[in-house]
């Protein structure tokens, strides 16, 4: 895989697309198993975790049902410290079966303002599946049962991720290279 300029910025390979179909169907797996007769409703948290959704409820056999909601936290390669809701939640949660999509943790900020909110609504049960997990990062320690990769604090884009808004539509992950 060659290096990839996006704007000022050059990024280096670091997860192939078989790495990470290998690791969404692991997930899927797991959550086949650990939710068999619950449909499960799952939450994507647009707009990075888009591809990981998908790609994840191809792999779901079992009965379940997604929705979608809009947080931002992030401007160029840094987080702002602020999360914004564009686009709510509008289904009704109360007693259902919760799993939280998102396609990065960094400092947990996003998941942590906005979990007690859901909490607030009695789901049956709530859990987080994760693509990538920046442990040396974490501000906010949120338990993640289903996790794809932990990765060092390097910015990453590729597989739903971005830089301003390009390079989603990479199918492989790339991080930032070091200078």
């Amino acid at each position: 895989m060659p290096t990839v300029n996006i704007r000022d910025k050059v990024f280096e390979p670091y997860l192939t697309a078989a790495a990470i179909q290998e690791q969404v169907h692991r997930i899927a797996a797991a959550i086949n198993h650990d939710y068999a007769g619950k449909r499960p409703l799952f939450i994507s948290i647009l707009n990075g975790s888009f591809i990981f959704a998908a790609d994840l409820f191809k792999a779901v056999t079992i009965d379940a049902e997604i929705c979608f909601i809009k947080l931002a936290s992030y401007k160029g390669t840094k987080s702002t410290g602020q999360v914004i809701t564009a686009i709510g939640l509008d289904t009704d949660i109360h007693q259902r079966h919760v799993i939280i999509l998102e396609d990065i943790v960094d400092t947990g900020k996003t998941l942590h303002e906005f979990l007690p909110q859901l909490h607030h609504q009695q789901p049956a049960s709530l859990e987080l599946a994760v693509l990538l997990h920046k442990p040396s990062a974490t501000q906010f320690p949120i338990g993640i049962k289903y996790l794809g990769f932990s990765i060092p604090d390097k910015f990453v884009l590729g597989y739903g991720l971005d830089f301003d808004g390009l390079g989603r539509n990479i199918p492989e992950i790339y991080r930032l290279k070091e200078e």
